[in-house]
C-alpha cells in the first residue's frame, strides 16, 4: 500500500537509479541555487524531502503560500502539512488492519478464536470479528461432518494392516479384525487444543478398546454370534476413554468390516469348523432320537408298573378273600363237620368236572343211558368244519372203554371250558 502511495507521489527510493534523490523536474537543468546537479555524489536528502512534502501537499489539496509555483521554486512547506499526511496514511493503514479481523463461519462449523495462541472463545456460524493478527487468530472447525477412522485396513478390506488387525482372544487364539469407527465433534476447542494429533488419537483409542474387548471373549463368540456385542462394547469403551482424555469426540458407530482367522491357518480353521458342525449335527440327531425313545420307554415302564400294581392288588385281594372264606368255612365246619365235609366235596368235584372234557359213565349197572354233552358236540362240529376244510386239524370225539367204564374224550376249544362250567352249575341248580 505504501509502495502504491509513493508511486502516486512520484517518489523513487531505488539505489540503482542514477538520479535518486535529485529533482525529477530539473534533471537536465541547474537547481534553484544556480549550481549544477551533483551527478557523481550522494543524493540530496533535503531536496528529496522537499519534493516529497510538495507532492503530498498537492495530493491533499493544500496550496503553498509562496506564490503557488508548481515547480517547487521558493516552496518551503512546514512540518504541519507533513504531519497531516503521515496521520492520514496511519489512519488508512489502521482501518485496513482492523478490517482484516472480519471472518465468516459457515453453517455446521465453529470458529475457535485464540489470543496470542491461547484459547479465547468460540464463535457461532455467521459474520464474526476478532482482533487482527498478531493479537488474535482463528481456526474454523467442521463439527457436523461425520469423520471415519479405519483400524486394521486402509481404503478397502484387502489393504490390511497386520500390526493393527491381529489380536489375541481369551482362549489364546489369534484373530484378524478390520473395523471402521465413525464419529463427530462435540467440542471444537477440545478437538483443537487438548491433543496434538486428534485423528491418530482416535485410531489408537479404537485399537486399544477392541483389543481389550476381544481379549475378554472367546474366538467362536467373536467370529459368529458376538460380532454386534463386540462392536457395541468397543463403542462404549472408546467413548469412556475419549471423554477421559477430553478429545471432544462423540462416537456414532462402530462397523465390523471383517472378522476371520489369520490367512496362514485359514484352511485348517475351515476343517475344524466343519468338524465342529458335524459334531453339533450328530449331537442334535442323538438328542432327537433320545427325545423320541425316552418318552416311549418311560410310558412303557409306567404301564408295566401300573400293571404290576394291579396284579399285586388283585392277588392280594384274592388271597385275602380266600383266607376270609376259609375262616368262614372253618367256622361252619366246627358247627357241622359232616355236612360241611360233603358240601366241600361236592363243590370240589363240581369245579373239577367243570374244567374237564371227560365224562364218566357207569357201565356196570347195565344202563343204556349215556350222558353226553350234546351242546358241546354240536358247537364243536360247527366250529370244526372250517379247520377240517383247511387241513383237517379238527378233532373227532372218541370213546374209550377201560375197566368197565366208558370214557368219552373231547378236545373243545379253550373258550368252551367256561361254558361247560356254567352249564354244569345250571343243571346242578335244577
Amino acid at each position: 500500500m505504501l509502495g502504491t502511495l509513493f508511486k502516486k507521489l512520484g517518489v523513487k527510493f531505488s539505489l540503482n537509479d542514477p538520479q535518486w534523490g535529485r529533482n525529477s523536474q530539473n534533471d537536465n537543468k541547474q537547481n534553484n541555487d544556480g549550481k549544477k546537479p551533483n551527478n557523481g555524489g550522494p543524493p540530496d536528502l533535503d531536496k528529496l524531502w522537499q519534493d516529497f512534502n510538495q507532492r503530498l501537499t498537492r495530493l491533499l489539496g493544500n496550496k503553498s503560500g509562496g506564490g503557488g509555483d508548481p515547480s517547487g521554486g521558493g516552496f518551503n512547506p512546514g512540518m504541519k502539512g507533513a504531519g497531516v499526511g503521515v496521520g492520514a496514511i496511519a489512519v488508512v493503514v489502521a482501518l485496513l488492519w482492523l478490517a482484516s479481523g472480519f471472518f465468516t463461519v459457515q453453517e455446521g462449523q465453529t470458529g475457535v478464536v485464540m489470543t496470542f495462541g491461547k484459547y479465547s472463545h468460540s464463535t457461532t456460524p455467521g459474520f464474526n470479528w476478532r482482533w487482527p493478527y498478531p493479537i488474535q487468530s482463528h481456526e474454523i472447525v467442521n463439527v457436523s461432518q461425520v469423520r471415519t477412522v479405519e483400524v486394521g485396513y486402509r481404503a478397502n478390506a484387502k489393504n490390511k494392516q497386520p500390526k493393527e488387525a491381529l489380536m489375541l482372544t481369551d482362549d489364546e487364539n489369534i484373530i484378524d479384525i478390520q473395523f471402521a469407527v465413525q464419529y463427530t465433534l462435540k467440542s471444537a476447542s477440545d478437538w483443537v487444543f487438548n491433543v496434538r494429533d486428534p485423528e491418530e488419537t482416535v485410531r489408537q483409542v479404537a485399537e486399544t478398546a477392541i483389543r481389550e474387548v476381544v481379549g475378554k471373549s472367546k474366538m467362536d463368540f467373536v467370529l459368529y454370534e458376538g460380532r454386534e456385542k463386540v462392536a457395541l462394547d468397543t463403542s462404549q469403551l472408546m467413548q469412556q476413554i475419549l471423554d477421559r482424555y477430553k478429545v471432544g469426540v462423540q462416537i456414532t458407530n462402530v462397523t465390523m468390516q471383517g472378522v476371520q482367522p489369520p490367512e496362514q491357518v485359514q484352511a485348517a480353521f475351515d476343517d475344524a469348523v466343519k468338524a465342529s458342525q458335524d459334531r453339533e449335527r450328530q449331537k442334535n440327531e442323538g438328542q432327537a432320537y433320545a427325545n423320541d425313545v425316552i418318552p416311549k420307554a418311560r410310558g412303557a415302564a409306567s404301564r408295566l408298573l401300573q400293571e404290576a400294581e394291579a396284579y399285586s392288588a388283585r392277588v392280594t385281594a384274592n388271597a385275602e378273600g380266600d383266607a376270609s372264606r376259609f375262616k368262614q368255612v372253618l367256622t361252619e365246619y366246627q358247627k357241622a363237620p359232616a355236612v360241611t365235609r360233603d358240601r366241600m366235596y361236592l363243590d370240589t368235584m363240581q369245579q373239577i368236572f367243570a374244567n374237564t372234557t371227560k365224562v364218566m359213565v357207569d357201565a356196570k349197572s347195565g344202563s343204556n343211558l349215556l350222558y353226553l354233552p350234546l351242546d358241546k358236540l354240536i358247537s364243536q362240529s360247527v366250529s370244526g368244519a372250517a379247520p377240517a376244510a383247511s387241513g383237517g386239524s379238527g378233532t373227532i370225539p372218541s370213546t374209550v372203554m377201560k375197566d368197565g367204564a366208558s370214557t368219552v374224550e373231547q378236545r373243545p376249544q379253550p373258550d368252551d371250558r367256561s361254558r361247560d362250567s356254567r352249564d354244569s352249575r345250571d343243571r346242578e341248580g335244577r
